[in-house]
């Protein structure tokens, strides 16, 4: 009796602790897939990182509370910068140092490293998962901001991309110092927390001349002004301020030093 076709496919198969591992741009490929769906899927990460930034800004422009200074431009093309600088950061830090500090805790961490896709696929794959997620918020944002009235110049796209993919990095770099040194449940707190504090006081939404006292000094030299204001000029004016550049790469600098340093896999 001849042997049947799945039988035969097996026994022309190698063994499977013979074969070889997947090659690693598709294993970082198939780890940021996963990325992306596990924060697409949290309704907790998707209220982070969709619908706050949306709802801040139909807030913004359909609501009176707040008096802005749009320095000549409409309410939404002033917003709109600052409001996709704050999608960034919900991603790439608070929704990132969350998921990563859990996965820590959990030994995810620890267990994925001694995989093939080692320690440098998998944060290889958490940062292009943070970068899939982001361009989901910019058509989501994008699409909510041009019902609103947006009307954006195309040239300014590449200035745009830059400027994200800076602030994508500092904000990265700070997500894993603090999932790398902090207990998971101190990582909520202090990245809740910090995403709001920055949000209220740290030139994202508003250029920091505009904010009061000490903070209008104080924000330009944080991460989250200089976003705000690469954004507002890539957007507003076609170009990313050059002061802004050198604050986003230092602070990715620095940052990235001390999460190399003092993170902790276990």
């Amino acid at each position: 009796m001849s042997d049947s076709p799945v039988a035969l496919r097996q026994a022309q198969e190698p063994p499977a602790k013979n074969r070889a591992a997947a090659p690693a741009a598709r294993r970082i490929a198939a780890q940021a897939a996963f990325e992306t769906r596990a924060i697409l899927r949290n309704g907790e990460q998707l209220l982070v990182t969709i619908v706050l930034p949306v709802l801040v800004l139909v807030g913004l422009v359909r609501t009176s509370f707040l008096d802005l200074d749009t320095q000549g431009f409409s309410r939404i093309d002033f917003v709109t910068p600052g409001v996709l600088a704050l999608a960034v950061m919900s991603t790439a830090f608070t929704s990132q140092a969350i998921a990563t500090a859990f996965d820590r805790r959990n030994g995810v961490l620890r267990l994925m490293a001694t995989t093939p896709l080692g320690r440098t696929g998998l944060l290889a794959g958490k940062v292009l998962g943070v970068l899939a997620v982001e361009v989901v918020q910019v058509v989501v944002i994008a699409g909510v901001a041009l019902a609103l009235g947006w009307r954006p110049e195309l040239g300014a796209l590449p200035a745009v991309v830059g400027a994200g993919l800076l602030g994508t990095a500092a904000f990265t770099a700070l997500a894993l110092l603090l999932a790398g040194t902090l207990r998971a449940e101190g990582v909520l707190a202090v990245a809740n927390l910090v995403l709001v504090l920055l949000t209220v006081g740290g030139g994202v939404l508003l250029p920091a001349e505009q904010l009061a006292g000490p903070l209008a000094h104080a924000a330009v030299l944080l991460p989250s002004g200089a976003l705000g204001e690469a954004m507002r000029g890539a957007l507003l004016h076609g170009a990313v301020p050059p002061f802004s550049v050198v604050i986003l790469l230092g602070w990715t600098a620095a940052l990235g030093a001390g999460a190399a340093r003092l993170f902790r896999w276990h």
